[in-house]
């Protein structure tokens, strides 16, 4: 494992980030990793050099129960090893009814969930913790000095930014700058290579500022695993393996499977075959090798076998050809992009 900078701050991780949304996350009544699973896997993704650990407050039904998953395991270890980030705006579903206060991105809310987030860790700082999501009722400039009296407090190392517009993202490192207060110094959006035009704005801030890119879902939900098969000619329909994420969820159809997908994913599967690697470390390779901006795909494997897969990714390299081939298999024969329904 090789480890990089993130983004323009002095610390530095592996090249692959381990996502926990899946501990103890109940999809249809199904647990889909259970507390021993969660221990074997943090093991694993440890053992094999990754130090970078993503996770959430709302992650787990009920929420938090994977910060307390990754604690529980976390107790065992050397606390500096690691580079944890989680992050705050969705309700607490362990309060009950939401109140007009236990959302967003408000001095009152941040407080409170920073707390919860460090005690269910059984940590004194977060490495790095990102707004979840844009507010569009709370003023920026009260967010982020919320956030930068955290990182003055020793709670908090670095500012992230999840989901949201370039245009915003862009307003917050402006008013951060104005304002002498904390930037954001990495991003988390959703991004793979069937996707990437549909941030390219974003990712145009990302790569000016020297923010880091820790994309969520780079594998398309796994659909770039190549583990789905299309039926008859219509794209936006798979069949699925018992278990898997589109078998245990209908967004997967609704959000990953689109026409430009199943192009990407030829593209894909060529290069794999030219490699000896699999799609999805061709698919993963693909986003590290991104030299406009650090890039550190967040794997969320559900076994360790599929971690195993994730990691060889590292050990994948593209030709400039085989980079380009993926990239432009979004497109048609005259430079029209392949359909999506988003």
């Amino acid at each position: 494992m090789e480890y990089v900078r993130l983004g323009s701050t002095g610390t530095k991780v592996s090249q692959l980030c381990f996502g926990t949304w899946r501990f103890g996350r109940e999809t249809g009544g199904v647990v889909e990793t259970g507390k021993d699973e969660a221990h074997d896997l943090l093991d694993a993704a440890w053992d094999r050099g990754i130090n970078f650990i993503d996770t959430a407050n709302v992650y787990g039904t009920p929420n938090g129960l994977s910060e307390e998953y990754i604690g529980d395991w976390l107790a065992h270890h050397d606390r500096s090893d690691f580079v944890l980030a989680s992050k705050v705006y969705f309700p607490f579903d362990g309060r009950g009814e939401p109140g007009p206060n236990d959302s967003g991105l408000g001095r009152k809310h941040i407080r409170r969930q920073i707390e919860g987030t460090l005690d269910r860790l059984g940590t004194d700082y977060l490495d790095l913790y990102y707004i979840h999501r844009w507010d569009e009722d709370a003023p920026i400039e009260e967010t982020l000095r919320t956030l930068t009296d955290l990182v003055r407090e020793g709670k908090i190392h670095y500012l992230g930014a999840s989901t949201m517009a370039a245009w915003q993202l862009t307003k917050a490192l402006w008013k951060a700058d104005v304002n002498g207060l904390e930037r954001f110094e990495v991003t988390q959006p959703l991004f793979h290579a069937a996707y990437r035009d549909d941030v390219k704005d974003y990712l145009d801030v990302c790569a000016d500022q020297d923010l880091a890119v820790c994309p969520y879902s780079p594998l398309a939900g796994g659909f770039l695993t190549g583990k789905y098969e299309r039926v008859a000619d219509d794209p936006y329909t798979v069949k699925a393996p018992d278990d898997s994420r589109a078998s245990l969820s209908d967004r997967f159809d609704d959000f990953y499977v689109s026409a430009r997908g199943w192009h990407v994913l030829d593209a894909i599967r060529a290069v794999a075959d030219e490699r000896d690697a699999t799609p999805a470390q061709v698919a993963l390779r693909w986003l590290i090798e991104h030299d406009e901006f650090t890039c550190v795909p967040i794997v969320g494997a559900r076994t360790v076998d599929q971690l195993d897969e994730n990691v060889g990714a590292v050990d994948v390299e593209l030709s400039d050809d085989q980079f380009d081939r993926i990239l432009d298999a979004r497109y048609d024969d005259e430079g029209r992009r392949w359909g999506h329904r988003d």
